[in-house]
């Protein structure tokens, strides 16, 4: 009995060590995060697919140009106007200083640049209203045109609550 109930557990041990010999297992990670905006004072992309990514400005083969970017912002300030301004000078660079393009940038219409004055992009009464508005990026043609090679860059903007 005690050499038949041994054979068993052994049976069972096998058993159960070659299913988990040949089960398939699959795993998956993913980052997950959400950004809840205050909602007296918010600039957040109208399509929230393309922020976190490198976005391509598409070259046309047959004008032998560089286009731009357009996307939308949702914006809005309950008290005051909005002010916006670059980190740093934006450009596109394969390595070579003198092949960067650099790039003129918009919101609302109205061109940033990296001075440490932010410019006022929405008035009072359209930040309070709140609603959509424009960022433009458009390349500024290097002297020399357009250089052949693989670019990179970015853009860092900065929006700011003006003071009441």
């Amino acid at each position: 009995m005690i050499k038949q109930s041994t054979i068993a557990v052994w049976m069972s041990v096998l058993a159960l060590m070659s299913a988990q010999a040949f089960a398939a297992r699959e795993e998956h990670t993913f980052e997950v995060s959400v950004d809840i905006p205050t909602l007296g004072f918010y600039v957040i992309p109208a399509e929230s697919n393309w922020i976190h990514l490198e976005q391509t400005l598409p070259w046309n083969i047959h004008t032998k140009t560089l286009e731009g970017l357009r996307k939308n912002f949702d914006v809005k300030h309950d008290t005051s106007a909005i002010e916006a301004r670059l980190e740093a000078e934006p450009y596109l660079s394969n390595g070579r200083d003198d092949q960067n393009i650099y790039l003129s940038v918009s919101f609302n219409g109205k061109e940033l640049s990296h001075d440490p004055r932010p410019r006022e992009v929405l008035t009072t009464a359209q930040a309070v209203a709140g609603g959509r508005f424009p960022l433009e990026i458009v390349p500024k043609v290097p002297v020399g045109g357009y250089k052949p090679g693989d670019y990179y860059g970015n853009v860092q903007l900065i929006f700011i609550a003006a003071a009441p």
